[in-house]
C-alpha cells in the first residue's frame, strides 16, 4: 500500500524553517555558540595575543600536574539511581554558613585585566549577580575598593599572599575589612613562583614587554591592544602606586617563604571573619591547618601552575574529608570544567569547588556577560546531572553516586 502524495502547505513547512535566535550584539552571538567550557576555551584562544593566552592557559614545567587534574575528572563515573530521577533539583547550598545559589566559588586569578580590560570588576559583578562568592587576588589589576564598588551587594573574599613585611599584609586586611569582604583566603603554595616555560619564552611581564615576539602577537589582536591602551594603566592595583611590592619580578623576594600554622593563627587574631587555607595537598597539612583555626580548606595544586607532578586534589579529597570530618569545609579547585565535575566533588565529600580558568575563558570571550555565561553553563550542567542522578538537592549527592575508575 502506498501513501498518497500532496503539495506541501506553508503551515506544514513552517516548523522546519525556524532558524536560530538572531543576536544583534556580537558578544551575544559568540556566547550563544558556546555550549560548554571547552567551547569557551576554543573561542577565547583566538581573541588574545599568544603570550596572554599562554599565561592564562599554561601550567608549570612540563604541565604534568595540569594534565593529571583533568585526567582525574575524566575518570569520574556518575552513578544514577534508576528510579529516583527528579525534575527540578535544588542546586543551592551554603558556603561558610551563608546561602549560595550553587556550590561554586570564583577563585582568585592574578593579572585579570590582561584577559579583558574590564577585569576583576566584571568578574565580581557577574558573581554578585549569580549569588556566588568571588575571590580577589593580592596580585589583582583592580584595587580592593574598586572591586567592591563594582559588585555592591555581592559577596567578596580576599586572597592573601602573606608578605615578609607584615605591615603590608595588615594594610590589605584593613582595606578588605573596610570594604566588607566576607572571608580571607590564605594561599600556601606560592612561596616561589612556579616555572612557566611558555611565559619565560614569551618574555611575559606586567605591563607587557614590547619584544618582537609580543609585538607580532599583538598585531593580530588590535582590539585587545586598543582596549589595554585606552583604559586605566595595567598594574598591581592592591599596592600603592610605585610601591616595590607592585613591581613585576619582585614577588618571590617580598612574599613570605616560610608559612607555618602559626601564621594561620596570627591571621585569625587579626581578621573578623572566616579564614580559608588554599593549597592543601596532604592529610597532615589539612589537619595542621584545622588545628590552627582554618574555617575551610581548598585542596589545590594551583591549577598545575606551581609544583609540577603535585598530588591531584580530586584524588586526595575523600582521604582529607575522612580525616577532618565536620570540623571544617573542604573545597576543590584545579581542573573543574563542568557541572558533572562539581557533582563529583560534592559526592566525594567536598562542600563545593573553586573555578579559575573556566571563568577567565568567558571573560576573554565576552567580558562580564561571558563570565555570567560560564556560570550559567556550569549551573545548568549541574542541575541536569542532578536530575539524572536522582538527587533532589546538593546535600543528597553522596559517595554512592560517584566512583573514580581505575583508568
Amino acid at each position: 500500500m502506498t501513501s498518497s502524495r500532496q503539495v506541501p502547505r506553508w503551515r506544514d513547512l513552517e516548523p522546519f524553517l525556524k532558524g536560530r535566535p538572531v543576536h544583534r550584539n556580537a558578544t551575544q552571538r559568540r556566547l550563544s555558540r558556546c555550549l560548554s567550557v571547552d567551547d569557551l576555551e576554543r573561542l577565547a584562544r583566538r581573541r588574545v595575543p599568544g603570550a596572554v593566552w599562554d599565561y592564562v592557559y599554561g601550567g608549570s614545567d612540563g604541565e604534568v600536574a595540569m594534565a593529571r587534574n583533568r585526567a582525574a575528572f575524566d575518570r569520574v563515573e556518575l552513578r544514577p539511581t534508576a528510579f529516583g530521577q527528579v525534575a527540578d533539583p535544588d542546586v543551592a547550598t551554603t558556603i561558610l554558613g551563608r546561602p549560595a545559589t550553587a556550590p561554586i566559588v570564583l577563585a582568585p586569578t592574578g593579572y585579570t585585566r590582561l584577559s579583558h580590560h574590564s577585569g576583576e570588576r566584571a568578574v565580581a559583578a557577574a558573581a554578585a549577580e549569580a549569588g556566588l562568592p568571588y575571590t580577589l587576588s593580592t596580585y589583582a589589576t583592580t584595587s580592593i575598593t574598586d572591586t567592591a564598588r563594582a559588585a555592591e551587594g555581592g559577596r567578596n573574599w580576599f586572597q592573601l599572599y602573606l608578605m615578609k613585611d607584615r605591615a603590608v599584609s595588615l594594610a590589605h586586611l584593613d582595606e578588605a575589612r573596610e570594604q566588607k569582604y566576607d572571608a580571607l583566603v590564605l594561599t600556601m603554595d606560592t612561596t616561589v613562583t612556579g616555572m612557566k616555560r611558555k611565559d619565560k619564552r614569551n618574555g611575559f611581564a606586567i605591563p607587557p614587554q614590547l619584544t618582537a615576539r609580543t609585538l607580532a602577537g599583538m598585531a593580530r589582536h588590535p582590539g585587545w591592544v586598543a582596549n589595554i591602551l585606552t583604559t586605566e594603566p595595567l598594574r598591581f592595583a592592591t599596592f600603592p602606586e610605585g610601591s616595590t611590592y607592585g613591581r613585576w619580578g619582585m614577588s618571590n623576594q617580598l612574599r613570605e617563604q616560610a608559612i607555618r600554622p602559626t601564621d594561620i593563627a596570627w591571621l585569625k587574631e587579626r581578621w573578623d571573619g572566616p579564614v580559608v587555607v588554599k593549597g592543601i595537598l596532604s592529610v597532615a597539612d589539612a589537619l595542621a591547618a584545622v588545628r590552627a583555626g582554618a574555617d575551610a580548606l581548598v585542596l589545590s595544586n594551583h591549577g598545575g601552575r606551581q609544583l609540577d607532578r603535585a598530588p591531584v586534589p580530586l584524588e586526595l579529597l575523600p582521604e582529607v574529608v575522612d580525616a577532618v570530618g565536620d570540623r571544617t569545609e573542604v573545597y576543590v579547585d584545579s581542573g573543574v570544567r563542568s557541572g558533572g565535575d562539581i557533582a563529583a566533588v560534592v559526592g566525594l565529600g567536598g562542600r563545593g569547588v573553586m573555578i579559575g580558568r573556566a571563568y577567565l575563558y568567558g571573560l576573554i570571550v565576552g567580558g562580564q556577560r561571558g563570565v555570567s555565561a560560564t556560570l550559567d553553563l556550569l549551573v545548568d550542567e549541574l542541575r541536569r546531572a542532578m536530575c539524572l542522578l536522582g538527587t533532589p538537592d546538593v546535600a543528597s549527592i553522596g559517595p554512592e553516586h560517584v566512583r573514580l575508575r581505575a583508568s
